[in-house]
């Protein structure tokens, strides 16, 4: 991981003049993009060697890009590895929204992954109806167990774990809970799109205000289409817009988000879609749910699901760009007054 940079941001004077509390920023690398965190303290503390463990942790836990993760381990085949509480967690997640979703949401698409080239391994050549056949028999979260004793059954030894749409959440909350065990309260982490915020911001004597990203925005001068704030949750977002790939032999379009029904790489309606939830590991994983699930089934989950709350982009049958929102997350958004929606 880069060096983290830690800089002091200056104070504010907050509860009657009785304590003072200093604002910090920390930026710096992790799985396998940036991040920045905002938090106040009336303390100083060795930030850099905790994020550093945090994030070395979750990594050599769930990561499917270091070797010698516990993931690898097990999608390599060895049925020995006894996981830690982080799998176990990440792998709890995923099992209720994998319930909830009816099976739209699903780790074990990992095969499909590799195959489509959104991986850590070149695509196939060729993916004809065989190819797909053949591979979906390794696609299927009850095909998947956590045993008793930590260790992970599978009913074929080529079922490929891929937390990616939920550990990246996870390890957002892991970090906020190292903030809250040094006796932090109000902070606000941001990492790849995804954010996580605690308390207020004391500077303003505001909730956070996080920004929506426009579908087309640049990755180098990003644009937001609206804002919200939060308070005591997380945000994150899924979209198609930048992970897809074009076949150079067939001109085929194949997106990241997959249909794990159908072994499908083909859009949704559902352009983008991003979710407040209580944790950032949920919001993650609901997010991509809702990519795959499409619109009428993903206003049929809002609104079975407590506490989920989502912002979807979406092509109307005129593939014409609408906006459907839940009526909670209405209440969250920010106009340019700086006033929320209620």
């Amino acid at each position: 991981m880069k060096k983290l940079i830690f800089i002091f941001l200056g104070c504010v004077l907050i509860s009657c003049g009785k304590e003072e509390k200093e604002v910090f920023s920390l930026h710096g690398d992790a799985f396998g993009t940036t991040y920045s965190i905002q938090y106040y303290s009336n303390k100083l503390i060795d930030a850099e060697r905790g994020i550093d463990s945090v994030i070395h942790a979750v990594n050599k836990s769930v990561s499917t890009y270091m070797p010698n993760s516990d993931i690898s381990k097990i999608n390599q085949g060895d049925s020995t590895v006894v996981v830690d509480s982080i799998f176990k967690q990440v792998f709890r997640i995923s099992e209720t929204v994998y319930t909830n979703s009816q099976g739209y949401f699903d780790p074990t698409i990992g095969v499909l992954r590799n195959a489509y080239g959104f991986g850590d391994t070149k695509p196939l050549k060729k993916m004809d109806s065989i190819t797909l056949d053949s591979l979906m028999q390794y696609v299927g979260f009850r095909k998947v167990s956590l045993l008793k004793d930590g260790r992970v059954a599978k009913t074929h030894p080529e079922i490929y774990f891929d937390f990616n749409a939920v550990a990246k959440g996870y390890g957002i909350d892991c970090l906020g809970r190292y903030l809250e065990s040094q006796g932090i309260t109000d902070y606000l982490i941001e990492l790849g799109g995804e954010v996580l915020a605690k308390g207020s911001n004391l500077l303003k004597h505001k909730p956070w205000i996080v920004g929506i990203e426009n579908v087309d925005s640049n990755l180098s001068n990003r644009s937001y289409e609206a804002t919200i704030q939060l308070e005591n949750r997380a945000m994150a977002s899924s979209g198609n817009y930048r992970k897809f790939r074009i076949d150079s032999l067939t001109g085929k379009k194949y997106v990241h988000t997959l249909n794990p029904l159908t072994g499908s790489a083909d859009q949704s309606d559902v352009t983008s879609a991003t979710v407040v939830a209580a944790t950032c590991g949920e919001a993650d994983a609901y997010a991509t749910a809702l990519m795959a699930l499409g619109l009428e089934k993903s206003k049929l989950l809002l609104k079975e699901t407590a506490g989920i709350e989502a912002y979807l982009t979406f092509m109307d049958s005129m593939h014409k760009p609408q906006v459907y929102m839940t009526e909670n997350f209405r209440k969250l958004l920010v106009d340019s007054l700086g006033t929320n929606g209620k």
